[in-house]
């Protein structure tokens, strides 16, 4: 499946809504897991900021890849950051979208916290 990097450097990145535990199937409530490590998936909503435009996106990110404390306005960094273009056929009707997986979504308010050494 085709992966395209995104370039964050450029943007500015907040919470939009706190992780939530990411649901593989609602019918029966079964929860999503890393296929490589086995890790529980969280879903991350972000406003993502960038070149006058601004987006909310919903990313994926194994849960112990987030770090801080993540409110609404919290400012993050994306790292590893791919978008995956997907498409699907659900009851006769064709659907396509975006996903978004991160390696790890960590707060910036802790970083900016931090005395700076001299």
């Amino acid at each position: 499946m085709r992966q395209i990097p995104v370039d964050t450097t450029a943007a500015t990145v907040m919470v939009a809504k706190p992780p939530q535990v990411k649901v593989k199937d609602r019918r029966t409530g079964e929860i999503a897991t890393d296929a490589e490590t086995g890790a529980k998936l969280m879903t991350v909503d972000v406003m993502f900021a960038a070149n006058d435009e601004v987006e909310i996106l919903s990313i994926t990110v194994p849960e112990p890849s987030i770090s801080g404390e993540l409110t609404m306005g919290t400012p993050v960094a994306l790292t590893g950051l791919i978008a995956r273009p997907w498409e699907n056929d659900f009851n006769g009707q064709k659907r396509h979208g975006i996903a978004f997986r991160a390696v790890a979504v960590t707060s910036l308010v802790e970083a900016a916290a931090k005395p700076k050494a001299v």
